[in-house]
């Protein structure tokens, strides 16, 4: 499979960052200044571009980007995008296992997305991304009406200030060793908020010890922080395997998608982030 610029850029062994052409290319409504036609006089664009620039120059730089497909005609260069930052001039050099902290900024200019920013961990070789909504950590939403301009730079300086402490999470939950129904307890958890429906019931044949598996030789730990990365790869990245039955009792093979939405994604990685909390806060207490 051809590796997109998205992945490319977002490894750590580049130490670069995406160009304006490239993102361009490939989120051309990060470019957008003004509102999509369908929005009223009360709508306040916020130009992605115009942000991200004055982050670079606080040394936060965009190391990948997408932008979602919009069926409606004309609305491409307005629609919901997200960007990953990472500071590139700190002098760090990471190895495998590592986690680094980046900046996730969502904006959209057709009323798909308020503007918002999040602080995010980053490991590295697995090249999975979490959403960190922690006491410490802001989610900053700002919608496109009022005193846009001062809520973005008030509420992304905040952001940026507090985005390092979510960093001591990986250290914390490392030091809790998960006994076999914790870890089951963890992956059903998992199982309901991928496959679950509306009414929280689930009928994907895919059981709940497959989340649990690791994809690589470094993952086979019993600690919080490793187990919750494999259940947290295994929930997002799909191509998990199960035998479904029809109507007819016939036997249908089937493969878990891979999570590709922006909101999807986010929304999934926070309330799988929770459980992770919830679960370092009991352990702590024994």
């Amino acid at each position: 499979m051809k590796m997109s610029i998205y992945a490319k850029t977002a490894r750590f062994d580049t130490g670069r960052s995406l160009s304006e052409d490239e993102m361009l290319m490939i989120a051309p409504s990060i470019f957008s200044t003004s509102a999509h036609e369908s929005r009223s006089d009360r709508f306040k664009p916020i130009p992605t571009i115009e942000i991200l620039r004055g982050l670079m120059k606080e040394g936060f730089m965009p190391v990948g980007a997408r932008q979602s497909v919009s069926r409606t005609e004309g609305k491409a260069n307005f629609t919901k995008h997200l960007i990953r930052l990472r500071r590139l001039d700190d002098g760090h050099v990471y190895n495998v296992g590592d986690t680094v902290c980046e900046i996730l900024l969502k904006n959209a200019n057709d009323g798909t997305s308020a503007y918002e920013l999040l602080a995010g961990l980053f490991r590295v070789c697995c090249l999975n991304s979490l959403v960190a909504q922690t006491g410490t950590i802001d989610a900053i939403k700002v919608r496109h009406s009022g005193d846009v301009a001062g809520k973005v730079v008030e509420g992304t300086y905040r952001v940026l200030g507090e985005a390092d402490r979510a960093l001591v999470a990986p250290q914390d939950w490392s030091t809790f060793k998960m006994a076999r129904e914790e870890k089951e307890v963890l992956a059903e958890a998992a199982r309901v908020l991928r496959f679950g429906g509306a009414d929280g019931s689930v009928k994907t044949p895919i059981k709940a010890e497959q989340l649990l598996v690791p994809r690589r030789q470094e993952d086979r730990a019993d600690d919080l922080w490793t187990v919750w990365n494999v259940v947290q790869e295994n929930s997002i990245k799909g191509g998990l395997r199960a035998v479904s039955r029809d109507e007819f009792g016939r036997s249908r093979r089937m493969k878990s998608r891979a999570i590709n939405g922006i909101d999807q994604d986010i929304k999934l990685n926070k309330a799988l982030w929770l459980i992770g909390e919830k679960m370092a806060t009991l352990f702590g207490k024994r």
